[in-house]
């Protein structure tokens, strides 16, 4: 497990900030709960490490722990957020949403009736739409919510907020790019190294 290199860190934050725009200060800056009682101590910070071509949001102290592991024995350390494709692209994976949601700009809530298509792999269309943020850009990241607020997953915006208020029901408003049923649908190959 090593840090990132300058080429690799600012592809991890372009994909991180076209989800959490200016919150990826606030992502950055994070600190863990204390679990020591001293006042003196250091807050304990979060840090973005990889390992073959994972990328892991781990604390800084269980990062530097696992320094003295192998790194043909450690398999994962901290929240998975994706992972570097051949070409030196970041692919975002879906256990990256419980870091993405706290933090994301835009936000897509789906009715009760859209959840179990989104969740079955299929795109979000303006008949399920309960709410959005205001003012969203087209291809703009957004994490889609359901009306309870609970994160189901997130994709990229196929219209603008305006122009999306005038398509037909049947019209795409979000491209699914990930979702919380593929814990499911790809157990198998999910964890994978």
């Amino acid at each position: 497990m090593r840090p990132l290199t300058d080429t690799e860190t600012k592809t991890l934050f372009t994909k991180l900030a076209h989800y959490t725009g200016r919150s990826l200060n606030n992502l950055l800056t994070d600190t863990a709960p204390s679990t020591t009682t001293t006042p003196t101590s250091q807050p304990d910070r979060y840090v973005f490490r990889i390992q073959k071509d994972r990328v892991y949001y781990v604390r800084e102290s269980l990062a530097n722990l696992a320094t003295s592991i192998a790194r043909d024995s450690l398999l994962s350390l901290g929240t998975c957020l994706g992972k570097f494709t051949k070409t030196g692209k970041f692919r975002l994976h879906i256990t990256a949403l419980d870091v993405l949601a706290p933090h994301a700009r835009y936000k897509v809530w789906v009715k009760a009736n859209g959840e179990m298509p989104f969740l079955y792999g299929g795109h979000v269309v303006k008949a399920h739409v309960g709410r959005w943020s205001e003012d969203v850009p087209e291809h703009q990241g957004v994490v889609v919510m359901s009306m309870s607020d609970t994160p189901l997953g997130f994709g990229v915006t196929a219209r603008s907020t305006g122009e999306a208020r005038r398509l037909d029901p049947t019209g795409i408003v979000t491209f699914r790019q990930a979702d919380v049923g593929e814990y499911l649908r790809e157990e198998d190959t999910l964890f994978t190294t």
